[in-house]
């Protein structure tokens, strides 16, 4: 969509001040903040023909509009002028030295100290490398795995399977896997399993199959997945806090963080700053809200998310510098030599 330069000039103006006080802006405002020498009149069509393109509304009860969620990624993708942040402010509250868990969490709570709002980080998976495995058969189809990890953790799970396999058959199952693929991590291994096991029976490669799976499942059991700080926060956020059906849904998307895990997810697949506004990102699907997401490394490899979620009358030029910088110091501390 392209704007001529007083449209462009004009958006800017109406979507800054919106979002520095929250009330839509009038034609007379507009000609005075936007540096542009028209009469209202003049500024009052250019006004409608944004609104017909989307861009801006116009509330039932004022003659002034606000920007609509297309006006917003309007603003945002060729409008935005950033704001320089000090960086030494998100480094000195970053916990560095100490585990990952903890560093992690300390990210989280930067976001959301810096933004105002709710920051998110997703956590790595541990690799789920393993050491040995073994069958044990308990009965006729109910099998006891046992999984042990290269520092000596040992996770057990119950397989309850179809076909009831002779104890040599478990020996040769166990056998083939620790030889071939110990050391490795057992996602990887059940996509090598699909691939390489050709030789053996259809019912042993079921069996491994599904102990790698529930393998992988015990060891990421009780991992935090998303480390959400500041959430309360976004009750004093007028744009939410007025809307209670709006506020249900949000704490709900917190508490069972599905979504939101998802949506970080997906994140981590693209390169740099992404910004969702209002229900964009299909997961997140509040028209009050917006996520700025960026991908954290460690040594080269993506290995998580981290993000602030807030209105989507946020301060976007204060907002995406944090999370970029977040990002990038995260990764230095979660980096080696």
């Amino acid at each position: 969509m392209q704007l001529d330069n007083r449209a462009q000039t004009l958006l800017k103006a109406l979507v800054e001040r919106y979002i520095a006080d929250g009330q839509p802006v009038g034609s007379r405002a507009l000609a005075k903040i936007s540096g542009l020498d028209l009469s209202p009149a003049t500024i009052r069509n250019i006004m409608a023909d944004l609104e017909e393109l989307g861009l801006v509304g116009s509330p039932h009860t004022s003659a002034g509009r606000i920007p609509t969620p297309r006006g917003y990624r309007m603003f945002v993708d060729s409008l935005l002028t950033m704001k320089p942040i000090d960086e030494s402010a998100v480094e000195s509250r970053l916990q560095s030295g100490t585990s990952s868990h903890k560093i992690i969490a300390s990210a989280a709570q930067v976001l959301s100290q810096l933004s105002k709002f709710a920051g998110v980080v997703l956590a790595p998976r541990r690799d789920s490398i393993f050491q040995q495995i073994e069958f044990l058969r308990l009965s006729e189809k109910r099998i006891l795995l046992v999984i042990v990890a290269p520092n000596g953790d040992v996770q057990n799970r119950l397989l309850l399977t179809e076909t009831d396999y002779t104890p040599s058959e478990l020996v040769q199952a166990a056998n083939y896997i620790n030889q071939h693929y110990a050391g490795l991590p057992l996602d990887e291994v059940r996509f090598k399993l699909t691939e390489e096991l050709h030789q053996l029976r259809d019912d042993i490669t079921r069996l491994m199959q599904a102990a790698l799976e529930a393998g992988s499942d015990a060891m990421h059991e009780g991992e935090e997945e998303v480390v959400i700080s500041g959430e309360h926060n976004l009750l004093s956020v007028t744009d939410l806090a007025s809307n209670m059906g709006s506020l249900r849904k949000m704490f709900d998307l917190f508490e069972q963080k599905t979504s939101l895990a998802a949506l970080l997810d997906n994140s981590s697949k693209a390169h740099g700053v992404q910004i969702f506004i209002g229900g964009e990102s299909k997961l997140v699907p509040l028209e009050e809200m917006s996520v700025v997401t960026a991908p954290y490394e460690s040594n080269g490899r993506i290995i998580g998310t981290l993000g602030v979620i807030g209105p989507t009358r946020m301060a976007y030029e204060r907002v995406i510098p944090i999370v970029e910088i977040t990002a990038r110091l995260l990764s230095n501390a979660l980096s080696y030599p």
